[in-house]
């Protein structure tokens, strides 16, 4: 079955790092490098690839330093939603940017983890996984045995038909790898204040249309300075894997 790829993602960048000092008393967390490359990057890199056309990234924290860093970038081609006066957290940071990314469902990735893809690109299964028809949000997910950098429990498990319920616990469970496709219906009549995704993830719940699809390859986060190194062996194993 062929579908479509979304044509624009919004890329969460605007947040403080607090975890990440003293690297992020200098710069944002989007661009703490790993592997060469900096975060912000590994993400609009795997938008590239997938083929999205425009991503929309937030910015608060040194906005002026993200602003400067994506200028020249083409593919995908980036505009800014500008939070300098308020932070906004996930979900009002989405709202507020609902102009730039239209009527139509849309990638959302956070700024601050990465995957390395195995075969298909895990945005491509996305895609075709998801059906507007009978979801509201589609979120990518990774199993611990497949992450690196991750320190909490598990977020949500996946039943027969691919709904998800929260994992309350349960380390049989599947960690959001901070990659979704989001209907914006979802945001009809709600303002741009400071608020997070955790509650559009629970109404969806509440009425069986969060899903969820299962990523191939290694997934990534790096929270605290002690885990770039940890990150950097694991892209490095990725890519040996990848070329093997």
């Amino acid at each position: 079955m062929t579908r479509r790829m979304p044509e624009t993602a919004m890329v969460l960048a605007a947040g403080l790092g607090k975890r990440m000092r003293p690297i992020t008393d200098t710069i944002p967390k989007p661009l703490v490098r790993v592997a060469g490359k900096t975060l912000l990057d590994w993400g609009l890199d795997s938008l590239a690839e997938a083929g999205v056309a425009k991503a929309v990234v937030n910015v608060h924290y040194f906005p002026e330093q993200i602003v400067a860093h994506v200028a020249g970038r083409q593919r995908p081609a980036v505009t800014i939603s500008d939070e300098s006066d308020e932070l906004l957290d996930s979900a009002g940071g989405i709202v507020k940017a609902l102009p730039q990314l239209g009527a139509e469902p849309f990638l959302i990735i956070n700024a601050d983890t990465f995957w390395i893809d195995r075969d298909q690109p895990n945005l491509e299964r996305l895609a075709l996984a998801w059906e507007a028809s009978r979801m509201d949000i589609l979120l990518m997910l990774a199993e611990l045995s497949s992450a690196t950098g991750h320190s909490g429990g598990t977020d949500f498990l996946i039943g027969p038909d691919g709904t998800l319920k929260r994992a309350a616990g349960d380390p049989t469970g599947v960690v959001y790898a901070g990659a979704a496709i989001i209907h914006p219906r979802i945001f009809d009549g709600v303002e741009a204040t400071p608020h997070s995704l955790n509650l559009y993830f629970d109404r969806a719940i509440a009425t069986g249309r969060l899903h969820g699809m299962k990523m191939e390859g290694r997934w990534i986060t790096v929270g605290t300075p002690d885990a770039i190194a940890p990150a950097e062996a694991a892209v490095a194993g990725a890519m040996a894997a990848q070329n093997a």
